[in-house]
């Protein structure tokens, strides 16, 4: 019977990635004292069929499309936050993640010489320390043999378990408090006081009313959408909507009062209605230029983005997926439905022509031979380039017609399931090699794993915390970005529970990821090949 299954296993590599997917997730959800592997129970499961099927494997570009699947994707989400935080603090950020990565690195290099191991072990280690996908294609390109799957596989699980108890002891020292999370979208009425002189609205706006946005006026017992040219007068009533109350508040004792109920209550000349984004033509435009349907006043009042309320400022943009609230007279709801798409199928949804062209724009990116004097040609490869690519796509997001993002539900299934593609292809073909790597010589590589990581973290956790004086929500976004596994995120903004550590992630992950690619081609090249020592 276990002969017949090697045999089906062996000879089905489709089978065999599936089985090595299904089953590591399965292994990925057992949790102990809080702690799981994730998709990362691929990567292990995938060997143990490996070393059970000696015969396995995944031929073909599989696993390297799982890879880009899963670089692209990151890269398209995170394109804005990047750009935005190389200015800034960001380059203070990216600095310490760059000293700490590379003395990981340097660590790695020195202990493997001094134990014996083999370099593209060392390289593996390294990759797997960092958890980091693209480093272990590129050690593999370099090295031309398994030898880094095998580093990989045995430094991975401390990589990610590591820095999840450094954060865990660093709180519990530090004892950081943060504020409670704040609502950003807040909306009042305010009635306009008896002793108020009447004002245009684009004066107010420019005054009393800057902190908030006046999105329906009641005159003479009639709602309406303003315009500039509106007069405010005694009498009147506003509805406001703001990211804070104290700006509401404020705004309401230089008019009037605050008495809501005047103006939502009255549905006749406006109602309120909420439909879903599903039309690529109102996504990736900013506010202040979206198209509204024409011959009557409509105003959008609210945008909720899965979890999150947001204020419709003039630079939002609209996503797929994304619910509006818009004010519309009572007989143009189905207008506004069929303007706006109103599909929940759009959260889902996105343009393969994009995907496409992106994809196919970041492999000829990583294709171009960049010569280093004295080292050799390195490429960004076939992780680097997508990455810079989606990078540059998820800020523009828009270009002409052509949309580059995609909505957060597909994103993280497209990135998910590239993951889980690229780690069951290097778990089921490193098998057999591992097996007799870690008899001989595993616990000393695990080891050299260990100190990669505790090396990398601690630079970046004690340095930036009692040298840098770097706020703690935003260090341990740093570190989780420095290290690179989703599940150190996860648990970096359970210590840190603001939006803070996901925004240091953004800005971190990407650049590391490109610094540790390129790091290890320039080791590998100068090495000198597979067969080198530590």
């Amino acid at each position: 019977m276990l002969d017949l299954a090697r045999d089906i296993i062996g000879s089905q590599p489709i089978l065999t990635a599936f089985l090595a997917i299904g089953l590591g997730y399965l292994v990925g959800q057992i949790s102990i004292a809080g702690f799981s592997l994730g998709v990362g129970a691929v990567l292990f499961v995938g060997l143990a069929i490996g070393a059970f099927a000696p015969k396995a494997q995944i031929i073909g570009p599989i696993g390297l499309t799982g890879l880009i699947m899963f670089l692209y994707g990151i890269g398209i989400l995170y394109g804005r936050q990047f750009f935005e935080g190389i200015f800034g603090s960001g380059q203070k950020y990216n600095l310490l993640a760059l000293i700490a990565c590379l003395a990981g690195l340097a660590v790695a290099l020195g202990l493997g010489h001094v134990f014996g191991i083999k370099i593209g072990h060392t390289l593996g280690l390294y990759a797997g320390s960092m958890t980091s996908t693209a480093s272990l294609q590129a050690a593999l390109d370099v090295m031309k043999n398994k030898d880094p799957s095998i580093g990989y596989s045995i430094a991975y699980p401390f990589g990610v378990l590591g820095p999840i108890l450094c954060i865990y002891f660093m709180t519990q020292i530090v004892k950081p408090k943060f504020p409670a999370k704040a609502q950003r979208f807040h909306m009042a009425e305010i009635s306009i006081s008896a002793s108020y002189a009447a004002r245009k609205l684009d004066e107010l706006t420019s005054s009393i009313l800057s902190e908030v946005q006046v999105t329906m006026v009641r005159k003479g017992g009639r709602n309406f959408v303003p315009t500039p040219d509106t007069t405010i007068s005694a009498g009147d009533a506003v509805l406001v909507v703001a990211e804070s109350e104290e700006a509401i508040a404020k705004a309401a004792a230089q008019l009037g009062t605050l008495e809501p109920g005047k103006l939502a209550s009255d549905r006749a000349d406006l109602d309120y209605i909420r439909v879903f984004v599903g039309k690529a033509n109102v996504v990736g435009i900013p506010l202040a230029n979206l198209p509204m349907p024409q011959g009557y006043s409509t105003h959008l009042l609210h945008v909720r983005r899965y979890d999150a309320d947001l204020m419709p400022s003039p630079d939002l943009m609209l996503e797929f997926g994304d619910r509006v609230g818009v004010l519309t007279p009572p007989d143009r709801k189905e207008e506004i439905r069929r303007h706006f798409g109103d599909t929940v199928k759009a959260a889902a949804e996105f343009s393969y022509v994009s995907l496409g062209l992106g994809m196919v724009i970041g492999v000829l990116l990583g294709l171009i031979p960049i010569p280093i004097p004295g080292v050799g040609i390195v490429t960004l490869g076939i992780g680097g380039g997508p990455l810079i690519v989606a990078l540059v796509l998820g800020k523009l997001r828009r270009t002409g017609p052509m949309l580059w993002t995609m909505p957060l539900p597909a994103n993280i299934v497209l990135r998910n399931f590239g993951l889980a593609m690229f780690l069951a292809t290097v778990g089921v073909n490193a098998g057999q090699p591992f097996v007799r790597t870690v008899a001989e010589s595993g616990f000393t590589m695990l080891f050299i794993g260990v100190a990669v990581l505790l090396t990398t973290v601690f630079i970046v956790l004690l340095v930036g915390h009692y040298i840098l004086k770097i706020p703690y929500d935003d260090l341990v976004g740093v570190a989780s970005g420095a290290t690179g596994n989703p599940a150190i995120l996860v648990y970096s903004t359970k210590m840190a529970p603001t939006e803070r550590p996901d925004i240091g992630y953004a800005m971190i992950f990407p650049s590391m990821t490109l610094v540790k690619v390129i790091a290890v081609q320039i080791v590998g090249l100068l090495v000198g090949g597979a067969g080198a020592g530590g």
